[in-house]
C-alpha cells in the first residue's frame, strides 16, 4: 500500500548563528513555509544532539500560518548553550477536532553548525 505525504518547509537547513542585540544571547534566523492544507499550527523547539530540549525564546513558540503562506522567525538562546544546541525544529500541531487517521504529524529540523562566535 502506497501513499503520499507532504511536510512543511523550514530553511535554511544549516542556518548561521549570529549575535543578537542582547549581551550573551545569540540568534538564528529561519524561514517557514506551510505546505499542509490540513495544518495551521506549528511548534518551534531547540534541541541538543540527543533531542533533549534546551531553553530558548522566540516571538511565538507556536506559529499560526495558513496553507501556502511563508513567514520568517528568529530563535534566541544563550551563548553559553552554543556547544549543546544542535537542532531547531518545527512540528505540526494537530487540533483535537482534526484527529483523523489520515492526518500525520510532521517534524522538520535545521541543524546548527556554523563556527562558534
Amino acid at each position: 500500500m502506497g501513499g503520499y505525504a507532504q511536510a512543511h518547509e523550514q530553511t535554511p537547513a544549516y542556518p548561521e548563528i549570529a549575535p543578537s542585540h542582547v549581551n550573551g544571547v545569540v540568534k538564528v534566523q529561519l524561514q517557514f513555509l506551510n505546505r499542509r492544507k490540513e495544518i495551521n499550527y506549528y511548534e518551534i523547539d531547540l534541541f541538543d544532539k540527543n533531542f533533549d530540549e534546551l531553553n530558548f525564546t522566540t516571538q511565538n513558540k507556536i506559529i499560526k500560518i495558513g496553507y501556502g503562506e511563508k513567514t520568517d522567525f528568529d530563535v534566541y538562546f544563550r551563548k553559553s548553550d552554543l556547544d549543546r544546541a544542535v537542532y531547531i525544529c518545527t512540528a505540526s500541531k494537530i487540533l483535537k477536532s482534526n484527529k483523523s487517521r489520515a492526518v500525520v504529524s510532521s517534524i522538520v529540523c535545521s541543524k546548527l553548525g556554523g563556527e562558534p562566535l
